[in-house]
Order: structure tokens, then sequence, then C-alpha cells
């Protein structure tokens, strides 16, 4: 019994190859699609860690890359882009902004709608995917939101409970009024407002101030868990530190009220 219990999960594997989250993982292996030395893997199988014997892993009939180094790519996503790696309307994906050398490796972590700008990481890391979109790791992601109008306290109040959106209830939501740049002059007809969510739903901010009668105007994300960078130009990306990939496996919740940096951070690229 001891001897079957050696090695690590498959899907945990499949993940960190960046074959897929997980849960897609699971999905592999119930569909078959995934063989052990030849044989077609099951759920409960586990994979020979460093050390031990080596084992072919194929998913599809491709062999996995188990041991290469990963990718980590921070991208300032503009509006305009779906967060997919490939759309069948033809419109233009994150994955135009990155090298193509890159592409077929690397995949989005979680989606940022098409006109939402701001923060996305693309990883082939499914582990780390995986810790910062599944709910119960509390991976929080903060966002700038201008909105029509100035909502009024009970709206506020609203937006800061739990709405029902899509048969389920939202969890609370932190929300403060973003400050007003120095020298700029107030505008009544909209307002700028601070969101951190730690589970997000599909355009669940703009759904919230839609319903509460202050439609959102312009949408950015602005930080990954301690993971922000105020200074990557709309459009560029840049590689993260190891300090930063650190940071997000091990403290992925909010962070302190400025953004982690990595001591040796690359300058950021546009294609």
């Amino acid at each position: 019994m001891a001897e079957q219990r050696r090695g690590e999960r498959l899907q945990k594997v499949l993940s960190r190859a960046g074959v897929a989250s997980r849960r897609g993982a699971e999905d592999l292996i119930r569909e078959g699609r995934v063989t052990i030395d030849g044989r077609v893997a099951v759920l409960g199988d586990r994979v020979a860690s460093a050390g031990e014997p080596p084992v072919a892993v194929l998913v599809d009939g491709e062999p996995i890359r188990r041991h290469a180094a990963s990718r980590y790519v921070l991208l300032n996503k503009p509006s305009g882009y779906v967060t997919t790696r490939s759309d069948p309307e033809g419109r233009p994906t994150v994955m135009d902004l990155i090298p193509d050398r890159w592409r077929r490796r690397l995949k989005p972590v979680g989606r940022l709608d098409y006109a939402t700008e701001g923060l996305l990481l693309i990883t082939d890391d499914g582990d780390l995917a995986y810790r910062l979109t599944h709910p119960r790791f509390g991976c929080s992601k903060r966002y700038l939101a201008k909105v029509r109008g100035l909502p009024a306290d009970s709206a506020i109040a609203r937006l800061r409970g739990r709405m029902v959106i899509a048969g389920r209830r939202t969890a609370p939501v932190r929300l403060t009024r973003a400050p007003t740049r120095r020298g700029a002059r107030p505008a009544r007809a909209s307002s700028w407002w601070e969101i951190e969510l730690v589970e997000g739903r599909t355009r669940q901010i703009r759904e919230m101030f839609f319903r509460v009668g202050h439609p959102v105007q312009r949408l950015r994300r602005v930080a990954i868990g301690r993971l922000e960078d105020a200074e990557l130009p709309l459009g560029s990306w840049r590689e993260l530190s190891a300090d930063e990939v650190a940071a997000l496996r091990g403290g992925s919740g909010p962070g302190p009220g400025k953004g982690h940096r990595g001591p040796r951070r690359r300058k950021p690229r546009r294609r």
C-alpha cells in the first residue's frame, strides 16, 4: 500500500507541466486521454517524484514537458483583446501581445473582459494558475472602476454586501472611493472606485454597478494578490522575478498597501 502512495498525483503533474488546470487535468484523465508508460491512466494514479525512476506520461499521444523551467509573463492588457488563446470570431487575443515563440506553451490565468484593461498573468505553470484562480486559496484581485455618477450610501451598502448573480450570492467585496489626483477638478458626471474581490465572477463588477444604477465606464485590474505594477505601460509585458513568483505562491491573499516588486525587475516590452 505504501508503495502506491509514492510520487505525486497525476493531475498535479499535468497541471505543473502547463497541460491544464487540475480540474481540467482530471477531465483529461477521465476521458482516457492520458497514458503512463503505455497504460491508460485513471484518477488516483501517481507519478514518480524526483530521484525515482522516470515514467513516460503522454496526453493525446504527446509527451508532457515535466521538468523544464516555467515562464511567467505579466501583461498590462489593453481594451479590445479577448483573454483566450484563440477566438472563433477572429478578434485579437492577449496572446497576440507576447512573443510568438511562447504562445504554444503559455496560457492566461483567469479572464479579463474584452473591454477591461489591466494586469494579467500568462504562464505555463498550471499549479500556480490553480492557486490564483481557485476560491479556496483566497487570492484577491484589485480593480479601479470609473462609473457614471456618484453612488449614494445605500448603493454603496448594496455593493459591499452579497448580491445574487447567476443564481449564487457573491462573496463580500472591499469597496472604497479612489482618491482624486492632485490638481484634478472634481467630476460630477463620474467617479472612480477601488474594488477588491476574492471570488470573481464573469463581469461581476460591471453587473454590480449596473444594478445600482451606475454603469461602469472604464475598468482596470491593478493588482493580483500581492503583485502590482503601476509603471508597466498599457499593451506591454515583462517577465516576473523569482521573488514575485515566490510571493504569488506563498502569499496570494491581500498584500500591503504598496505592491510587491522583485529586486531584479525587467524592463517592460512591446511587440
